[in-house]
């Protein structure tokens, strides 16, 4: 339920009326506006009475939300969300890209790249310390080596870090990572997602192969119902019939998602084709349909790759693409940092 006040109210009837919702087992959680304040009603909302909340002083008037996902709602929540990553900002008009290579492969490969992609343009650094992947035979991973390499290239160029967590367990590890990725394959690993919802750091969250955007939405809503609101939608591509393409990259979710949600919704164009030289024009589209930050794959060697070298560019390709996509993201109305 959502409830939207009255302008001008007494600070004291406001405090009452949240402790009678809260004394209903109800957690009010207030949203102001430049004109309007809502209340965003979290709980067995069930039991209230619409004309009852509707007959209080403070209250102009008071919605009921169907939709499953009440913290991701933008219903609740009118504005943008804006995640902050250390001085940077990523949503209500800020733009960001994230780059590197897909698995962190040595010290000199991870600097090297984050050194290049970051004069180009980038703010943040990607790479995978730890790689889920199909076969159990293929690379997976430097694991609790590949983070301390992140943390070498961050010293070296400033930049926050990026990368994959795929256990729980394995959280201890990420107390220094600036932003935690879960992955399309753990995007419904609850137990997962309920541990990220007591941290207070910033989430990446992937659409998974198969997923629709509600079934996204809902997987938001596990990190935010444990307090955790610092949540990045991320579309990736989705599994259809078409093999031309690595994955289909549904362009149609970054508008859809912006309509139901308020978080920040990015676009990761490397994973979405598995081809570089569609990097380029899907980077366009996802822009021109209103994203809010790209992943971008960047390999020094993508030849000798340990993992999807196919799909990742070279610094110098890089170094052409960034001009491009700073224009379009000015053109839509986008800030991306210095």
């Amino acid at each position: 339920m959502v409830v939207i006040l009255k302008n001008n109210i007494q600070q004291d009837k406001l405090d009452n009326f949240i402790q009678w919702l809260s004394d209903q087992g109800i957690e009010a959680r207030p949203t102001k506006g430049l004109h309007t304040t809502i209340l965003g009603l979290v709980g067995d909302t069930a039991k209230l009475d619409l004309d009852t909340i509707k007959a209080v002083s403070i209250v102009e008037d008071a919605i009921r939300i169907q939709e499953p996902y009440k913290n991701a709602n933008r219903k609740f929540h009118p504005l943008d969300t804006v995640v902050q990553i250390g001085e940077l900002k990523i949503g209500g008009g800020n733009f960001q890209v994230i780059s590197g290579p897909c698995s962190v492969e040595s010290e000199a490969q991870i600097t090297e790249v984050a050194d290049r992609v970051h004069k180009a343009g980038a703010r943040l650094v990607r790479g995978g310390a730890f790689k889920p992947r199909t076969s159990p035979y293929a690379f997976q991973g430097l694991r609790a080596e590949g983070i301390e390499l992140l943390h070498a290239a961050r010293r070296k160029t400033g930049m926050p870090i990026v990368t994959e967590v795929m256990s729980a367990s394995h959280l201890p590890l990420f107390e220094d990572v600036d932003v935690i990725q879960v992955g399309a394959r753990n995007m419904q690993n609850f137990e997962l997602l309920k541990e990220l919802g007591k941290l207070r750091k910033p989430i990446l969250l992937k659409r998974g192969l198969a997923n629709t955007m509600e079934e996204l939405l809902m997987s938001a809503e596990y990190i935010m119902a444990g307090g955790n609101m610092n949540v990045i939608l991320c579309e990736r591509g989705i599994r259809t019939f078409e093999t031309a393409t690595r994955n289909t990259l549904d362009i149609s979710a970054v508008p859809m998602l912006k309509k139901l949600s308020h978080l920040p919704v990015v676009v990761d164009p490397s994973h979405a084709a598995g081809i570089n030289w569609m990097v380029e024009p899907l980077s366009m589209a996802a822009i021109a349909a209103g994203a809010d930050g790209l992943i971008i794959e960047v390999h020094n060697d993508p030849q000798h790759a340990l993992s999807d070298g196919p799909q990742s560019l070279t610094p110098d390709q890089f170094d052409e693409l960034m001009p491009k996509i700073k224009s379009m993201a000015s053109f839509m109305g986008k800030k991306m940092a210095d």
